[in-house]
């Protein structure tokens, strides 16, 4: 294999062209050669714009293009699974967005197909490993602020596009699927582990039948996360861990800017800022040498579906008034 990867893109998503497919044109490993879109005349500009040489009419002729090592998979949420897997058959690796199915036992099926045809499949979860959610992590597992407690995070922006997928129910949209899971996975980061039990609270817009407004606690064997986010609120977003004797504040914990350092605030300690990065070619160089040196993809299918466990067990809290564990 060369020691470039040669990524192919499922679809000419928002994401995709305007910060995964730029950012991995920077990787070091790795490189964007081919996109596949049912619309080739809208297409055809953006792979000019981008540097990508082959454009192809149907998914199915760019999982079957032997210049293509590994896939990105970027399509509406209901797509993510069915598409991953005939990606995987076609002998190709697949980084799928977040969240990576509508279920937990759809993600479990992207496990058997990863293990029946011998690739590598992730969650593209980028902030898990951008360098101020590590450092957060390494602060926290430090002691520096005391026993781990409580982590709050907000998350939210407004859309009432009906024709965004983020407002269609039936592809997965709604706020806990599109920036809620962020918090369920970077508290699982940070805490450790799993949750014990879910509690969660849902308001659904009355046209779109999504959850507009979702808030959790989420209680872990040292403390709670307690989270809300929001598809029709003022845009904002913020992290506080917070320990016995200290805390840390991240001051842009999901959409870090590639073009500015990011700041945490620790106390003890002041505030601390990280060098300038894009997120999304760490996360493409991180995939990218996983495939080349047989390692460990940074957030694997097992923990992708963890991740859906608790996400349907918010859900479920909240349409019967329970607690789950």
């Amino acid at each position: 294999m060369a020691q470039k990867i040669r990524w192919g893109v499922l679809g000419n998503a928002k994401i995709a062209r305007e910060k995964v497919i730029p950012a991995m044109q920077r990787g070091s490993n790795c490189v964007v050669t081919a996109m596949a879109s049912r619309n080739t005349d809208k297409a055809r500009p953006v792979c000019e714009a981008l540097g990508i040489t082959t454009l192809h009419g149907s998914y199915e002729d760019l999982l079957a293009d032997p210049n293509v090592d590994a896939i990105y998979n970027p399509l509406p949420n209901d797509l993510h699974v069915p598409w991953s897997i005939h990606a995987a058959a076609a002998g190709k690796h697949v980084l799928c967005e977040k969240p990576i199915a509508l279920t937990a036992a759809e993600a479990g099926e992207l496990i058997l197909a990863r293990d029946k045809y011998g690739v590598k499949v992730g969650e593209a979860f980028m902030a898990r490993t951008h360098p101020q959610w590590l450092r957060a992590k390494e602060i926290v597992d430090s002691g520096l602020i005391g026993d781990l407690r409580l982590m709050t995070c907000v998350f939210s922006y407004f859309n009432r596009d009906a024709a965004n997928i983020r407002n269609q129910v039936e592809t997965g949209g709604g706020a806990l699927m599109d920036i809620g899971c962020y918090p369920v996975t970077l508290s699982r980061m940070i805490f450790g582990g799993e949750p014990l039990r879910v509690t969660g609270s849902v308001d659904r817009d009355p046209d779109f039948k999504t959850d507009r407004l979702t808030s959790a606690i989420l209680e872990y064997r040292q403390g709670q996360c307690v989270f809300s986010c929001s598809t029709q609120l003022n845009p904002y977003q913020r992290v506080i861990i917070f320990g016995t004797k200290g805390r840390v504040e991240i001051e842009i914990p999901f959409n870090a800017p590639p073009d500015k350092a990011t700041r945490i605030l620790v106390e003890p300690g002041g505030i601390e800022e990280l060098p300038i990065c894009d997120q999304y070619t760490i996360q493409g160089e991180l995939f990218s040498q996983a495939i080349l040196e047989d390692k460990a993809v940074p957030v694997s299918i097992e923990d992708a579906v963890a991740n859906m466990k608790v996400i349907e067990a918010i859900f479920k809290s909240a349409q019967q008034g329970l607690s789950y564990s």
